[in-house]
């Protein structure tokens, strides 16, 4: 029979001792390479979930800016039962902290030492040859001291990094980036930003790892964020972890030095934001930038500001292109009107930005010789639109400009002495101050 015959040739086949030698050689191969596989998957398993992790991530996070808002919450959900937000957190860090580095500011500052003067009498003639030994300071030459540091970050293999500007302001000073690997590099400053508060620097050398930049668009209150800097200028690559407790906000930022800037359409966090993570990266759980750290709210807690990534991209191109930053700018200081500023004030509308001086009587509310100089601009004017687009609490005047490009002839609606009128306005380049 057909079985019987099958049965006898399996017998056969088996006991040549070549096929059998082959066979069970083959089989023992194919096992041990199974176990090298099982085992280099449980060596590199972090990796390999971290990879996964980030995917799904990405994939849910774009998923979410489509669907619904209750469908956004179920799918958030679910994500936090099959991947836990340390998870990513871990993930997103180990995957950013090399790119990111700390910043320390050096100059020569005086060196003073101790003297006595024999002769010295407080008094004077009233008790002549009264003399003290007072010991008196005078300066004998300099010395190199760090004054300060800061934080920031790679864009690019070739050594080029983002930072703040106020971080790297000090035109006589001297900057030395140290790496996540404990190298020090001597930082070279191409260019600071006219309008924001960032600047790029660069060391030598090529195949640094760097970071991505996100898309701030798409942020949504409540969402996680990461921190990383050098905390209080003397913490390494300190990582902190939040929730963006608010967009599109408007503050009026100053240093130890009493220069005063608006921030226009920043972001709110409660991630632990210090003057020594000042420039670092602030990240989404991907490990993508969405923000540049930039300030904390002084005698509050929990309350840090980050300027949006995509307010940076346009200075990144530039200096990438041209080796500086080229921006477009209107000439103006000003404060956003709201209701509350219109009541205060006597107004006649709650939108727009009204020209103003700034904290002090240097900061005049039009720079002389600026675009909106020219244009006519004055003081106590209402700019009400910029080419039909209102400006309120949802769109501000520095981010409409800042989508401009220089030589670009703007229309404002202005509110001048109780008299709407339109002025047409020549932007020009930026210049660095």
């Amino acid at each position: 029979m057909p079985e019987i015959n099958i049965i006898k040739l399996i017998r056969k086949t088996f006991s040549n001792k070549d096929f059998a030698f082959v066979f069970f050689t083959s089989l023992l191969s194919f096992l041990i390479l199974i176990l090298i596989g099982a085992g280099l998957i449980w060596y590199y398993r972090a990796d390999i979930f971290g990879y996964f992790a980030e995917e799904y991530l990405q994939i849910a996070q774009e998923r979410n800016n489509t669907d619904s808002a209750p469908v956004g919450a179920e799918r958030i959900l679910e994500k936090q039962t099959i991947f836990s937000q340390e998870s990513f957190v871990v993930g997103a860090v180990k995957k950013t902290n090399p790119a990111v580095v700390s910043i320390v500011i050096s100059k020569q500052v005086p060196k003073y030492e101790t003297y006595i003067d024999p002769n010295q009498n407080p008094f004077g003639d009233l008790f002549p040859g009264f003399n003290f030994s007072i010991p008196q300071y005078r300066q004998n030459g300099t010395e190199k001291k760090d004054i300060g540091g800061g934080s920031g970050f790679f864009i690019s293999g070739d050594g080029l990094i983002v930072t703040n500007k106020h971080v790297v302001a000090e035109r006589d000073a001297e900057y030395t980036v140290f790496t996540n690997d404990g190298k020090k590099h001597t930082a070279k400053v191409i260019d600071r930003d006219p309008i924001l508060d960032i600047a790029l620097i660069k060391i030598e050398g090529t195949g640094f790892p760097y970071l991505t930049l996100g898309n701030s668009d798409s942020l949504e209150v409540g969402q996680s964020v990461i921190a990383i800097g050098n905390a209080l200028g003397e913490y390494r690559n300190t990582v902190s972890v939040g929730v963006i407790s608010g967009l599109a906000r408007s503050i009026t930022a100053g240093d130890n030095s009493g220069h005063t800037e608006v921030l226009d359409h920043v972001i709110q966090t409660d991630a632990a934001i210090n003057p020594g993570n000042s420039g670092g990266p602030l990240l989404d759980l991907s490990g993508k930038v969405i923000g540049v750290n930039v300030a904390i709210a002084q005698d509050s807690q929990s309350i840090g500001f980050a300027l949006p990534v995509n307010s940076i991209k346009g200075a990144v191109e530039s200096v990438k292109a041209t080796g500086k930053i080229v921006r477009p700018y209107l000439g103006v200081r000003y404060i956003a009107v709201n209701p509350e500023i219109k009541e205060k004030n006597n107004l006649t509308v709650d939108y727009g930005v009204l020209v103003k001086q700034g904290a002090t009587q240097s900061d005049l509310a039009v720079i002389p010789g600026s675009p909106a100089d020219k244009a006519g601009i004055v003081e106590n004017d209402i700019i009400l639109e910029v080419d039909g687009v209102k400006l309120d609490e949802n769109t501000g005047l520095a981010s409409v400009i800042r989508q401009k490009k220089i030589g670009q002839v703007i229309n404002l609606k202005i509110l001048h002495r109780g008299e709407i009128k339109n002025v047409f306005v020549t932007l020009e380049a930026a210049k660095d101050n």
